[in-house]
């Protein structure tokens, strides 16, 4: 083990949507570098089921990341019972697919909620805990952050949201010791991802990507790439690494992009795909009791 796998042993670390996914195995890698673990999400059972396969401390909550107060209490009881975080991974999402005009505005205004207001509202309820520690919060941002697709359109404005966010909060804490990073991601075989091969609008949009953009990447892998990007408080990082190159051309994406659309998406009738996710599923679960 080098020194820099000793930078997280015995910090805690907060981590959204960890019921599964991306989620799930950056808990996983934290808790294999020594840090306590706080998951949270909506999903209680799959929560625990994490927790208890952890080999450090772990808890827990069961929390919808757009609800203020409840972030505030949990945010208070990890910190009684672990301490002050130092680490806060933003992961919690959903998405939605298919055209603007046809989509549900509930449906919608949830995907922006979720991954746009659902990080500001982490942010602001553990910042004060990674001030004392002089921590780091990560986003888990997407491709969509840097180049918009068609047929995404809640997801690709929440992402880009996301990401400007996170440069403005960078710029506004770094004097003050806060870290904050920003992890671009591409197509991870997750629940979220397997969900939207269902539907053709998004099989569609993968299917007409240049071969190394179609291409799906393991969960666990890309967390290990992400945990070492918070050990060395960097404030990006990118999986699969190309996607850094995307960055140097973003200027010319929506051109590109309306090119496309223009070749191929003319040719079928796509239908909307409701919220993707299991995070998704549960919000309307809840919203239905």
């Amino acid at each position: 083990m080098t020194d820099r796998q000793h930078v997280l042993r015995g910090r805690t670390a907060v981590v959204t949507g960890a019921a599964r996914g991306v989620g799930e195995a950056v808990a996983r890698e934290l808790a294999a570098r020594g840090a306590r673990v706080a998951l949270l999400g909506l999903e209680e059972r799959e929560l625990a089921r994490v927790a208890d396969a952890l080999p450090t401390a772990s808890g827990h909550w069961h929390v919808d990341v757009t609800d203020d107060a409840a972030m505030a209490r949990v945010a208070e009881e990890v910190r009684g019972r672990f301490g002050p975080a130092s680490v806060v991974v933003a992961n919690a999402g959903v998405a939605e697919g298919g055209p603007f005009v046809d989509s549900d505005p509930d449906s919608w205004r949830r995907v922006v909620e979720v991954n746009l207001v659902g990080s500001a509202i982490t942010a602001r309820t553990f910042l004060p805990q990674l001030l004392d520690t002089r921590g780091h919060y990560l986003q888990i941002a997407s491709l969509a952050s840097i180049g918009a697709a068609p047929l995404m359109s809640a997801y690709c404005a929440s992402k880009a949201g996301a990401e400007a966010f996170c440069h403005s909060l960078r710029a506004e804490l770094d004097p003050r010791g806060v870290g904050v990073g920003i992890a671009y991601l591409n197509w991870i075989d997750t629940d979220m991802i397997r969900d939207a091969d269902r539907y053709p609008v998004l099989r569609e949009l993968r299917a007409h990507m240049p071969p190394p953009a179609r291409r799906i990447y393991p969960a666990p892998m890309v967390a290990h790439r992400i945990v070492r990007a918070v050990e060395r408080r960097a404030p990006s990082v990118y999986v699969p690494g190309w996607l850094r190159g995307v960055q140097a051309v973003r200027a010319m994406l929506p051109g590109v992009v309306t090119r496309f659309a223009r070749q191929e998406l003319t040719r079928s009738e796509f239908s909307a795909t409701g919220l993707l996710g299991a995070g998704g599923r549960a919000a309307e679960t809840e919203g239905r009791a």
